[in-house]
């Protein structure tokens, strides 16, 4: 035991001893360590350059040494940066190294050591490291000035996707400062008091002026900012390659690809070298350079293209032998010889390549727009080939190209041109048809020909010549000639057969003639049939017909809605049996008409069917205007006659009728319908589309209904317009109408009658009544207090004498009665004993107050008596007069009974003579009868006569018995 602790501390002692002795080695100084240790800044490109070199280094003397070289930010403790520099140093050499700083230098102090190893396999004992030098210290930010902020880095260059530091320094003492990206607050860090950073990651390309950054101090006006210029990154050239086209140039092309979008801060160069030689170009172009063959005639070639910017460096590779990189220059020299109807010889040149080499041309030969014939020839020099099979008066287009035929690698450019065969005769005979109207006893034929194609006609089409032939009389003969472009003509013609031949003429000759024949038979009369129309055409068929037929004709219109008439047809082969119709002028909604007709051996045309459709039908485009009739309480009638169904975008199959009522009820034969307003109505069907009359029934009177009538066919009806209003009539109105309306006629024949019957009519129930103002009794009324008096009043009046007529009832003659009872008067005036006879007298006479005396029209002159004029003052004085009357027919009314008297009035004396009315006559002629004027005023008959000693002024009054008449 004592042992083992003798050796372990012998042990610790020896590890002790050379713990000491190494200590002593290293602490000596290593005799190659670096020296002069000196930094430099680039602040454009945020760099650190450092230099030193290492003494006690023989001159001839190389060795292999490490460097490590410690970096530390604004203080030494903070290391960022580590990094073992390997270098051979000779004797008495300053060594270089170079840090770019992502923060930018002016940003923080930085701070740089390093130390040395021996990396070499000659001095084993020296490697490990030498002392660390001491620090040396970089502080931009001492020469920067005494302005308050600052922004860095200074215009920076970065590419596309790279990460960026922005850091801003301020010498204010304000610390509220804030930065911004396009306009966009940025976030950073800060590094001490009066600095911050900004961290940007992956930056982008803005534009080619580049991206703006900018710092200020808020509520100051200190602002300080830079651009940051981002690049796009430089691409790798694309489709480098390299030929010749004389032995004497290399032509070498590339795409470049994208810009780097800063063509004037960054530009990109481009450099050509070939390994072989040795040489190199820097090109001036992007896109392209030209390198100059080497005289001693170099096969092989090594070419490395770089494309080269501030940034980045890309490179290309290119090996190749320059006898398989030949691409010849375009022939020249391109003639046509020998030009004939169907040959023509063309020939060329092409440049010269050597002797040892041969071209391979190729011919294209192009006729309408597309090739009709290629061939290769094989040339040195000159080439030539015969081209055939052409057309005449056709215009080709031959080209030529050329490439090498012994190592292919690219065609020359084409080199064209143009030539045209000769004419000839039209080959082919124009296809013809006709149409055929008959006017007025003849025949209008208007004849149609379609114009030859270019290979038809070999030439320029002149004109037409039209030869028609008179088959019952083969002496007649009518020639006609119609200019082109023309393509129809009319002839008018008598109802017989005739024979038409059209041929057609250029310049050389005349084509073969094409024969129609024309009958004045109109042929049987067919039924017509539908077809159905697809995107494609119309697809037709017919039935074969038996016997010589030639052929078949399809007739149609393109236009049918355009008149005048777009006339088509297709002639087809004898069995041929349906065909399709196509035109690009088909459109939906219309319909075309179709007819079939065979030809036969004579070329006499003849109907066979007839057929319709449309292309692809559409709804009915309008409704039929509709009449209503046969109003009544219960039905009324629509009619649309007028209706065509021919102009109709489809086949109309028939007709709705809806019908809308406040009941909302539908009758059988109907089915309700909702329409797009949402409105209920009842729907007639009318299957047949001839039929344009439909009886509305079942309806209600005095009730309001409304109807539209509209055509419907397979793929619709018509438009849902305004419907028609209507009220039904009452019940009884047509009854009252049927009733009334002849008492209307009747009244207005008899009012007719009667109107033209009127004088007739006047004379019998109403005679002219005399005029007041021209009656004579006017003369006899001289008013002094109204001389101007003019119209007879009662009071102005003073009646001569009163007729008294007494009738009994019953229509037997009482046997007492006289046979010729004669009226008696009453005389009012005052009788004279001179005077008996009888006097003038006026009759007046009113059936209004008397009907019962209306036989008895006739009055006798009242006797007037003889007296001097003061004697009559009973005529001046007509108060007196009416008095007494009153009172005598007031009297004479209550003794007579109701119904058996009648009065007659007389009117005053008026004298015939003249004079005074005081010379009146002493013998008055007997009483004649008079109806001047009849009735003035109504006095009871029976009137009783007063005693002969009243007070009265007339002093003669006579009285009448019951049942005489007295005068």
């Amino acid at each position: 035991m004592a042992l083992f602790s003798v050796f372990q501390t012998t042990f610790l002692l020896a590890l002790l001893s050379l713990r000491t002795h190494q200590s002593e080695v290293l602490s000596e100084p290593l005799p190659w360590a670096p020296e002069s240790l000196k930094v430099s800044i680039n602040s454009t490109h945020q760099c650190l350059h450092l230099q030193w070199s290492v003494h006690n280094l023989a001159y001839h003397q190389e060795l292999k040494m490490v460097f490590q070289i410690e970096i530390s930010r604004i203080k030494t403790s903070n290391v960022i940066w580590v990094e073992n520099y390997s270098t051979t140093v000779k004797g008495n050499q300053v060594l270089h190294w170079s840090w770019e700083s992502k923060l930018p230098l002016e940003c923080a102090k930085h701070f740089i050591r390093m130390r040395s190893a021996v990396d070499d396999a000659t001095t084993p004992e020296q490697r490990f490291w030498s002392n660390w030098s001491s620090w040396e210290e970089v502080d931009v930010q001492n020469s920067l000035g005494h302005e308050p902020l600052f922004v860095f880095p200074k215009d920076k260059l970065v590419e596309e996707g790279s990460n960026v530091t922005i850091c801003y320094v301020s010498r204010s003492q304000q610390n509220n400062i804030s930065c911004y990206l396009e306009g966009v607050r940025m976030q950073g860090q800060q590094l001490d008091p009066n600095v911050s950073m900004f961290n940007l990651y992956d930056v982008a390309f803005i534009r080619e002026t580049g991206t703006n950054i900018y710092c200020k101090v808020d509520r100051g006006d200190d602002i300080k900012g830079i651009v940051l210029f981002v690049s796009k990154i430089l691409e790798e050239p694309k489709d480098f390659s390299c030929e010749t086209r004389d032995f004497q140039t290399l032509s070498c092309t590339w795409d470049p690809g994208r810009d780097t979008g800063l063509l004037k801060q960054l530009p990109q160069s481009y450099t050509l070298f070939e390994s072989f030689s040795g040489k190199k170009i820097l090109c001036k172009h992007k896109s392209w350079c030209n390198w100059q063959v080497a005289p001693e005639s170099q096969e092989m070639y090594n070419f490395t293209l770089t494309a080269e910017n501030y940034l980045r460096k890309r490179s290309v590779h290119i090996l190749f032998n320059l006898a398989h990189r030949v691409h010849p220059m375009a022939p020249f020299n391109v003639l046509f010889n020998d030009v004939s109807v169907t040959n023509a010889t063309i020939t060329w040149k092409v440049h010269s390549t050597g002797n040892y080499y041969t071209l391979l041309c190729q011919v294209e030969l192009y006729g309408e727009g597309k090739v009709i014939q290629k061939h290769n020839v094989s040339v040195k020099v000159n080439g030539e080939l015969v081209l055939s099979g052409l057309q005449p008066d056709t215009e080709y287009s031959a080209q030529v190209r050329c490439a090498n035929a012994n190592h292919f690698w690219k065609w020359s450019e084409w080199t064209r041109q143009n030539f045209t065969t000769v004419e000839a005769a039209p080959s082919e005979a124009p296809d013809i048809w006709r149409n055929v109207k008959s006017v007025q006893g003849y025949c209008v034929v208007t004849l149609f020909w379609k114009p030859l194609t270019r290979l038809q006609a070999n030439g320029e089409i002149l004109f037409y010549n039209i030869v028609v032939k008179d088959l019952d009389r083969p002496s007649g003969l009518q020639l006609l000639s119609v200019p082109a472009p023309a393509n129809r003509t009319e002839l008018t013609l008598d109802q017989r057969s005739y024979q038409i031949h059209v041929t057609a003429n250029n310049s050389v000759g005349t084509s073969p003639a094409s024969v129609l024949v024309v009958s004045g038979d109109p042929g049987d009369e067919v039924e017509e049939e539908r077809v159905k129309g697809t995107e494609g055409g119309f697809s037709l068929s017919w039935k074969p017909q038996l016997g010589n037929i030639t052929g078949y004709v399809v007739e149609w219109c393109d236009r049918p809605r355009d008149p005048p008439c777009d006339l088509q047809w297709k002639h087809l082969g004898p069995n041929t049996t349906s065909t399709v119709i196509s035109s690009d002028a088909f459109r939906p909604g219309v319909r075309y008409n179709f007819r079939i007709y065979g030809i036969s051996t004579e070329m006499v045309p003849h109907l066979l069917e007839k057929k319709t459709g449309y292309s692809q039908e559409l709804a009915p485009s309008d409704n039929p205007r509709v009449v209503m009739s046969n109003l009544t309480s219960h039905s009324f009638t629509l009619s649309w006659k007028d209706y065509s169904t021919e102009s109709q975008p489809s086949f109309i199959r028939g007709y709705h009728v809806y019908l809308k009522s406040k009941a909302g009820q539908c009758h059988p034969g109907s089915e309700k319908a909702v329409l797009s307003d949402d409105s209920v109505c009842c729907k007639y069907k009318i299957d047949d589309p001839k039929q344009k009359t439909f009886v509305v029934g079942n309806l209600q009177p005095e009730s309001f209904y409304e109807f539209l009538v509209t055509p419907y066919s397979a793929v619709g009806e018509g438009p849902h317009g305004a419907f028609t209003k209507v009220t039904t009539p009452d019940e009884y109105s047509p009854m009252l109408i049927r009733i009334i309306l002849p008492m209307i006629f009747c009244i207005l024949l008899i009012m007719i009658l009667c109107y033209l019957k009127s004088q007739w009519m006047k004379e019998k129930c109403y005679p002219d009544i005399p005029d007041p103002y021209k009656s004579s009794v006017l003369s006899l009324i001289k008013s002094k207090e109204n001389p101007r008096l003019t119209i007879m009043n009662i009071k102005d009046c003073v009646p001569d004498t009163i007729e008294v007529v007494n009738k009994h009832e019953g229509t037997g003659k009482s046997p007492t009665e006289p046979e010729a009872a004669k009226p008696t008067y009453l005389y009012l005036l005052p009788a004279e004993e001179s005077y008996s006879g009888p006097g003038p007298c006026i009759c007046f006479e009113n059936f209004t107050y008397n009907q019962a005396a209306s036989d008895s029209a006739s009055c006798g002159h009242v006797p007037v008596p003889t007296k001097a004029p003061s004697q009559l003052g009973l005529l001046t004085s007509s108060e007196n007069l009416l008095t007494a009357l009153e009172k005598n027919c007031m009297n004479s009314l209550e003794e007579i009974p109701a119904g058996e008297s009648s009065l007659n009035y007389v009117s005053q004396v008026a004298s015939p003579m003249s004079g005074e009315k005081s010379s009146l006559p002493t013998n008055p002629p007997q009483p004649e009868l008079c109806s001047e004027y009849k009735m003035q005023m109504a006095i009871p008959l029976g009137l009783a006569a007063p005693s002969s000693s009243g007070s009265s002024s007339l002093s003669s009054i006579t009285l009448l018995d019951e049942g005489e008449h007295y005068h």
